[in-house]
């Protein structure tokens, strides 16, 4: 085998220094991806929702009332400032964007129309779009909100028995602990939206106030 020569060897020691934690922060940053620094993140599941499926248009009558006590304290989390996170089915529109999903959604005439003109995100906040029920299951979210330094999620949206409670469950599968506001998710009967929340109470420790009563710590 031929020796190394004196210019492998210096290339070789350059990237052995380049894996030194601290001379490589010196020089470059690991990540151009950003998320603020917040003990708590608001997570709002398909709020970007047509609605359309078997019972959708009654659902997003019901879901309404929920569309907005939800607005209301993402407004609170806003002012704090604690980052909004709407995490959203793609709705098979592989490849869509959020502004593609709230345009489909506001189409004339569509059940969930009202509800996303309610919830629809504001500039700042950010948007998880995700292919399944869980809004972690191979998404960036839990790689945003460790980044973030998070520890709390306040999960919210629709429905209570699906999405939010997978959200949720993943959530405290890794460790995070889980703030359901009660008034903040719905399902399609109040018998499922109650036992929905008996779950998450007794199984992921979540606890259930009303959103008035979260408080948010950044």
């Amino acid at each position: 085998m031929r020796p190394m020569g004196a210019s492998f060897k210096r290339v070789h020691r350059r990237f052995l220094e380049a894996l030194n934690p601290a001379r490589y922060s010196e020089t470059m940053p690991p990540t151009r991806s950003h998320f603020p620094k917040s003990e708590t993140a608001l997570l709002i599941v398909d709020a970007i929702n047509p609605f359309d499926f078997p019972g959708g248009q009654k659902l997003a009558r019901n879901a309404l009332k929920t569309a907005r006590a939800i607005a209301r304290l993402a407004e609170r989390a806003r002012r704090v400032p604690i980052p909004v996170v709407f995490v959203n089915d793609n709705l098979g529109r592989w490849r869509s964007d959020c502004e593609a999903l709230i345009d489909y959604c506001l189409k004339p005439g569509g059940p969930g129309a009202e509800v996303v003109e309610t919830l629809r995100p504001k500039k700042d906040d950010f948007v998880v779009l995700k292919s399944t029920l869980s809004g972690f299951h191979q998404t960036p979210l839990e790689a945003m909100l460790r980044q973030g330094d998070v520890k709390t999620t306040v999960v919210t949206g629709f429905v209570a028995g699906n999405c939010v409670l997978f959200t949720a469950a993943e959530a405290y599968m890794r460790d995070f602990k889980v703030i359901v506001p009660r008034d903040c998710v719905v399902d399609q009967t109040a018998e499922e939206h109650t036992d929905a929340l008996k779950k998450m109470q007794r199984v992921l420790k979540a606890r259930t106030p009303v959103g008035s009563a979260v408080r948010f710590r950044r």
